[in-house]
């Protein structure tokens, strides 16, 4: 079996999930690790806020653009009759 078919197997998929969120973690935390002495913005001090503000920025691009393809992209299921 190849690695493509490992993983887009259902049975495989909390286990994914529980190593995709451990990295997640891993990444976040290390964060909290760097030394911040040239930060340009008062941001760019705040630990995690990279994270969190890609995180913000993904959830509210997805809800921007369905409701974009839903309100003004889709047609009706009728609309070349």
């Amino acid at each position: 079996m190849n690695s493509i078919n490992w993983l887009a197997d259902p049975r495989n998929g909390r286990f994914l999930k529980v190593v995709y969120l451990i990295a997640l973690l891993v990444v976040f935390a290390a964060d909290f690790f760097v030394h911040r002495h040239h930060a340009t913005f008062i941001w760019d001090a705040i630990p995690g806020f990279g994270a969190v503000y890609g995180f913000v920025s993904c959830v509210l691009m997805i809800i921007v653009f369905k409701f974009v393809g839903h309100v003004w992209l889709m047609k009706k299921e009728d609309y070349y009759d």
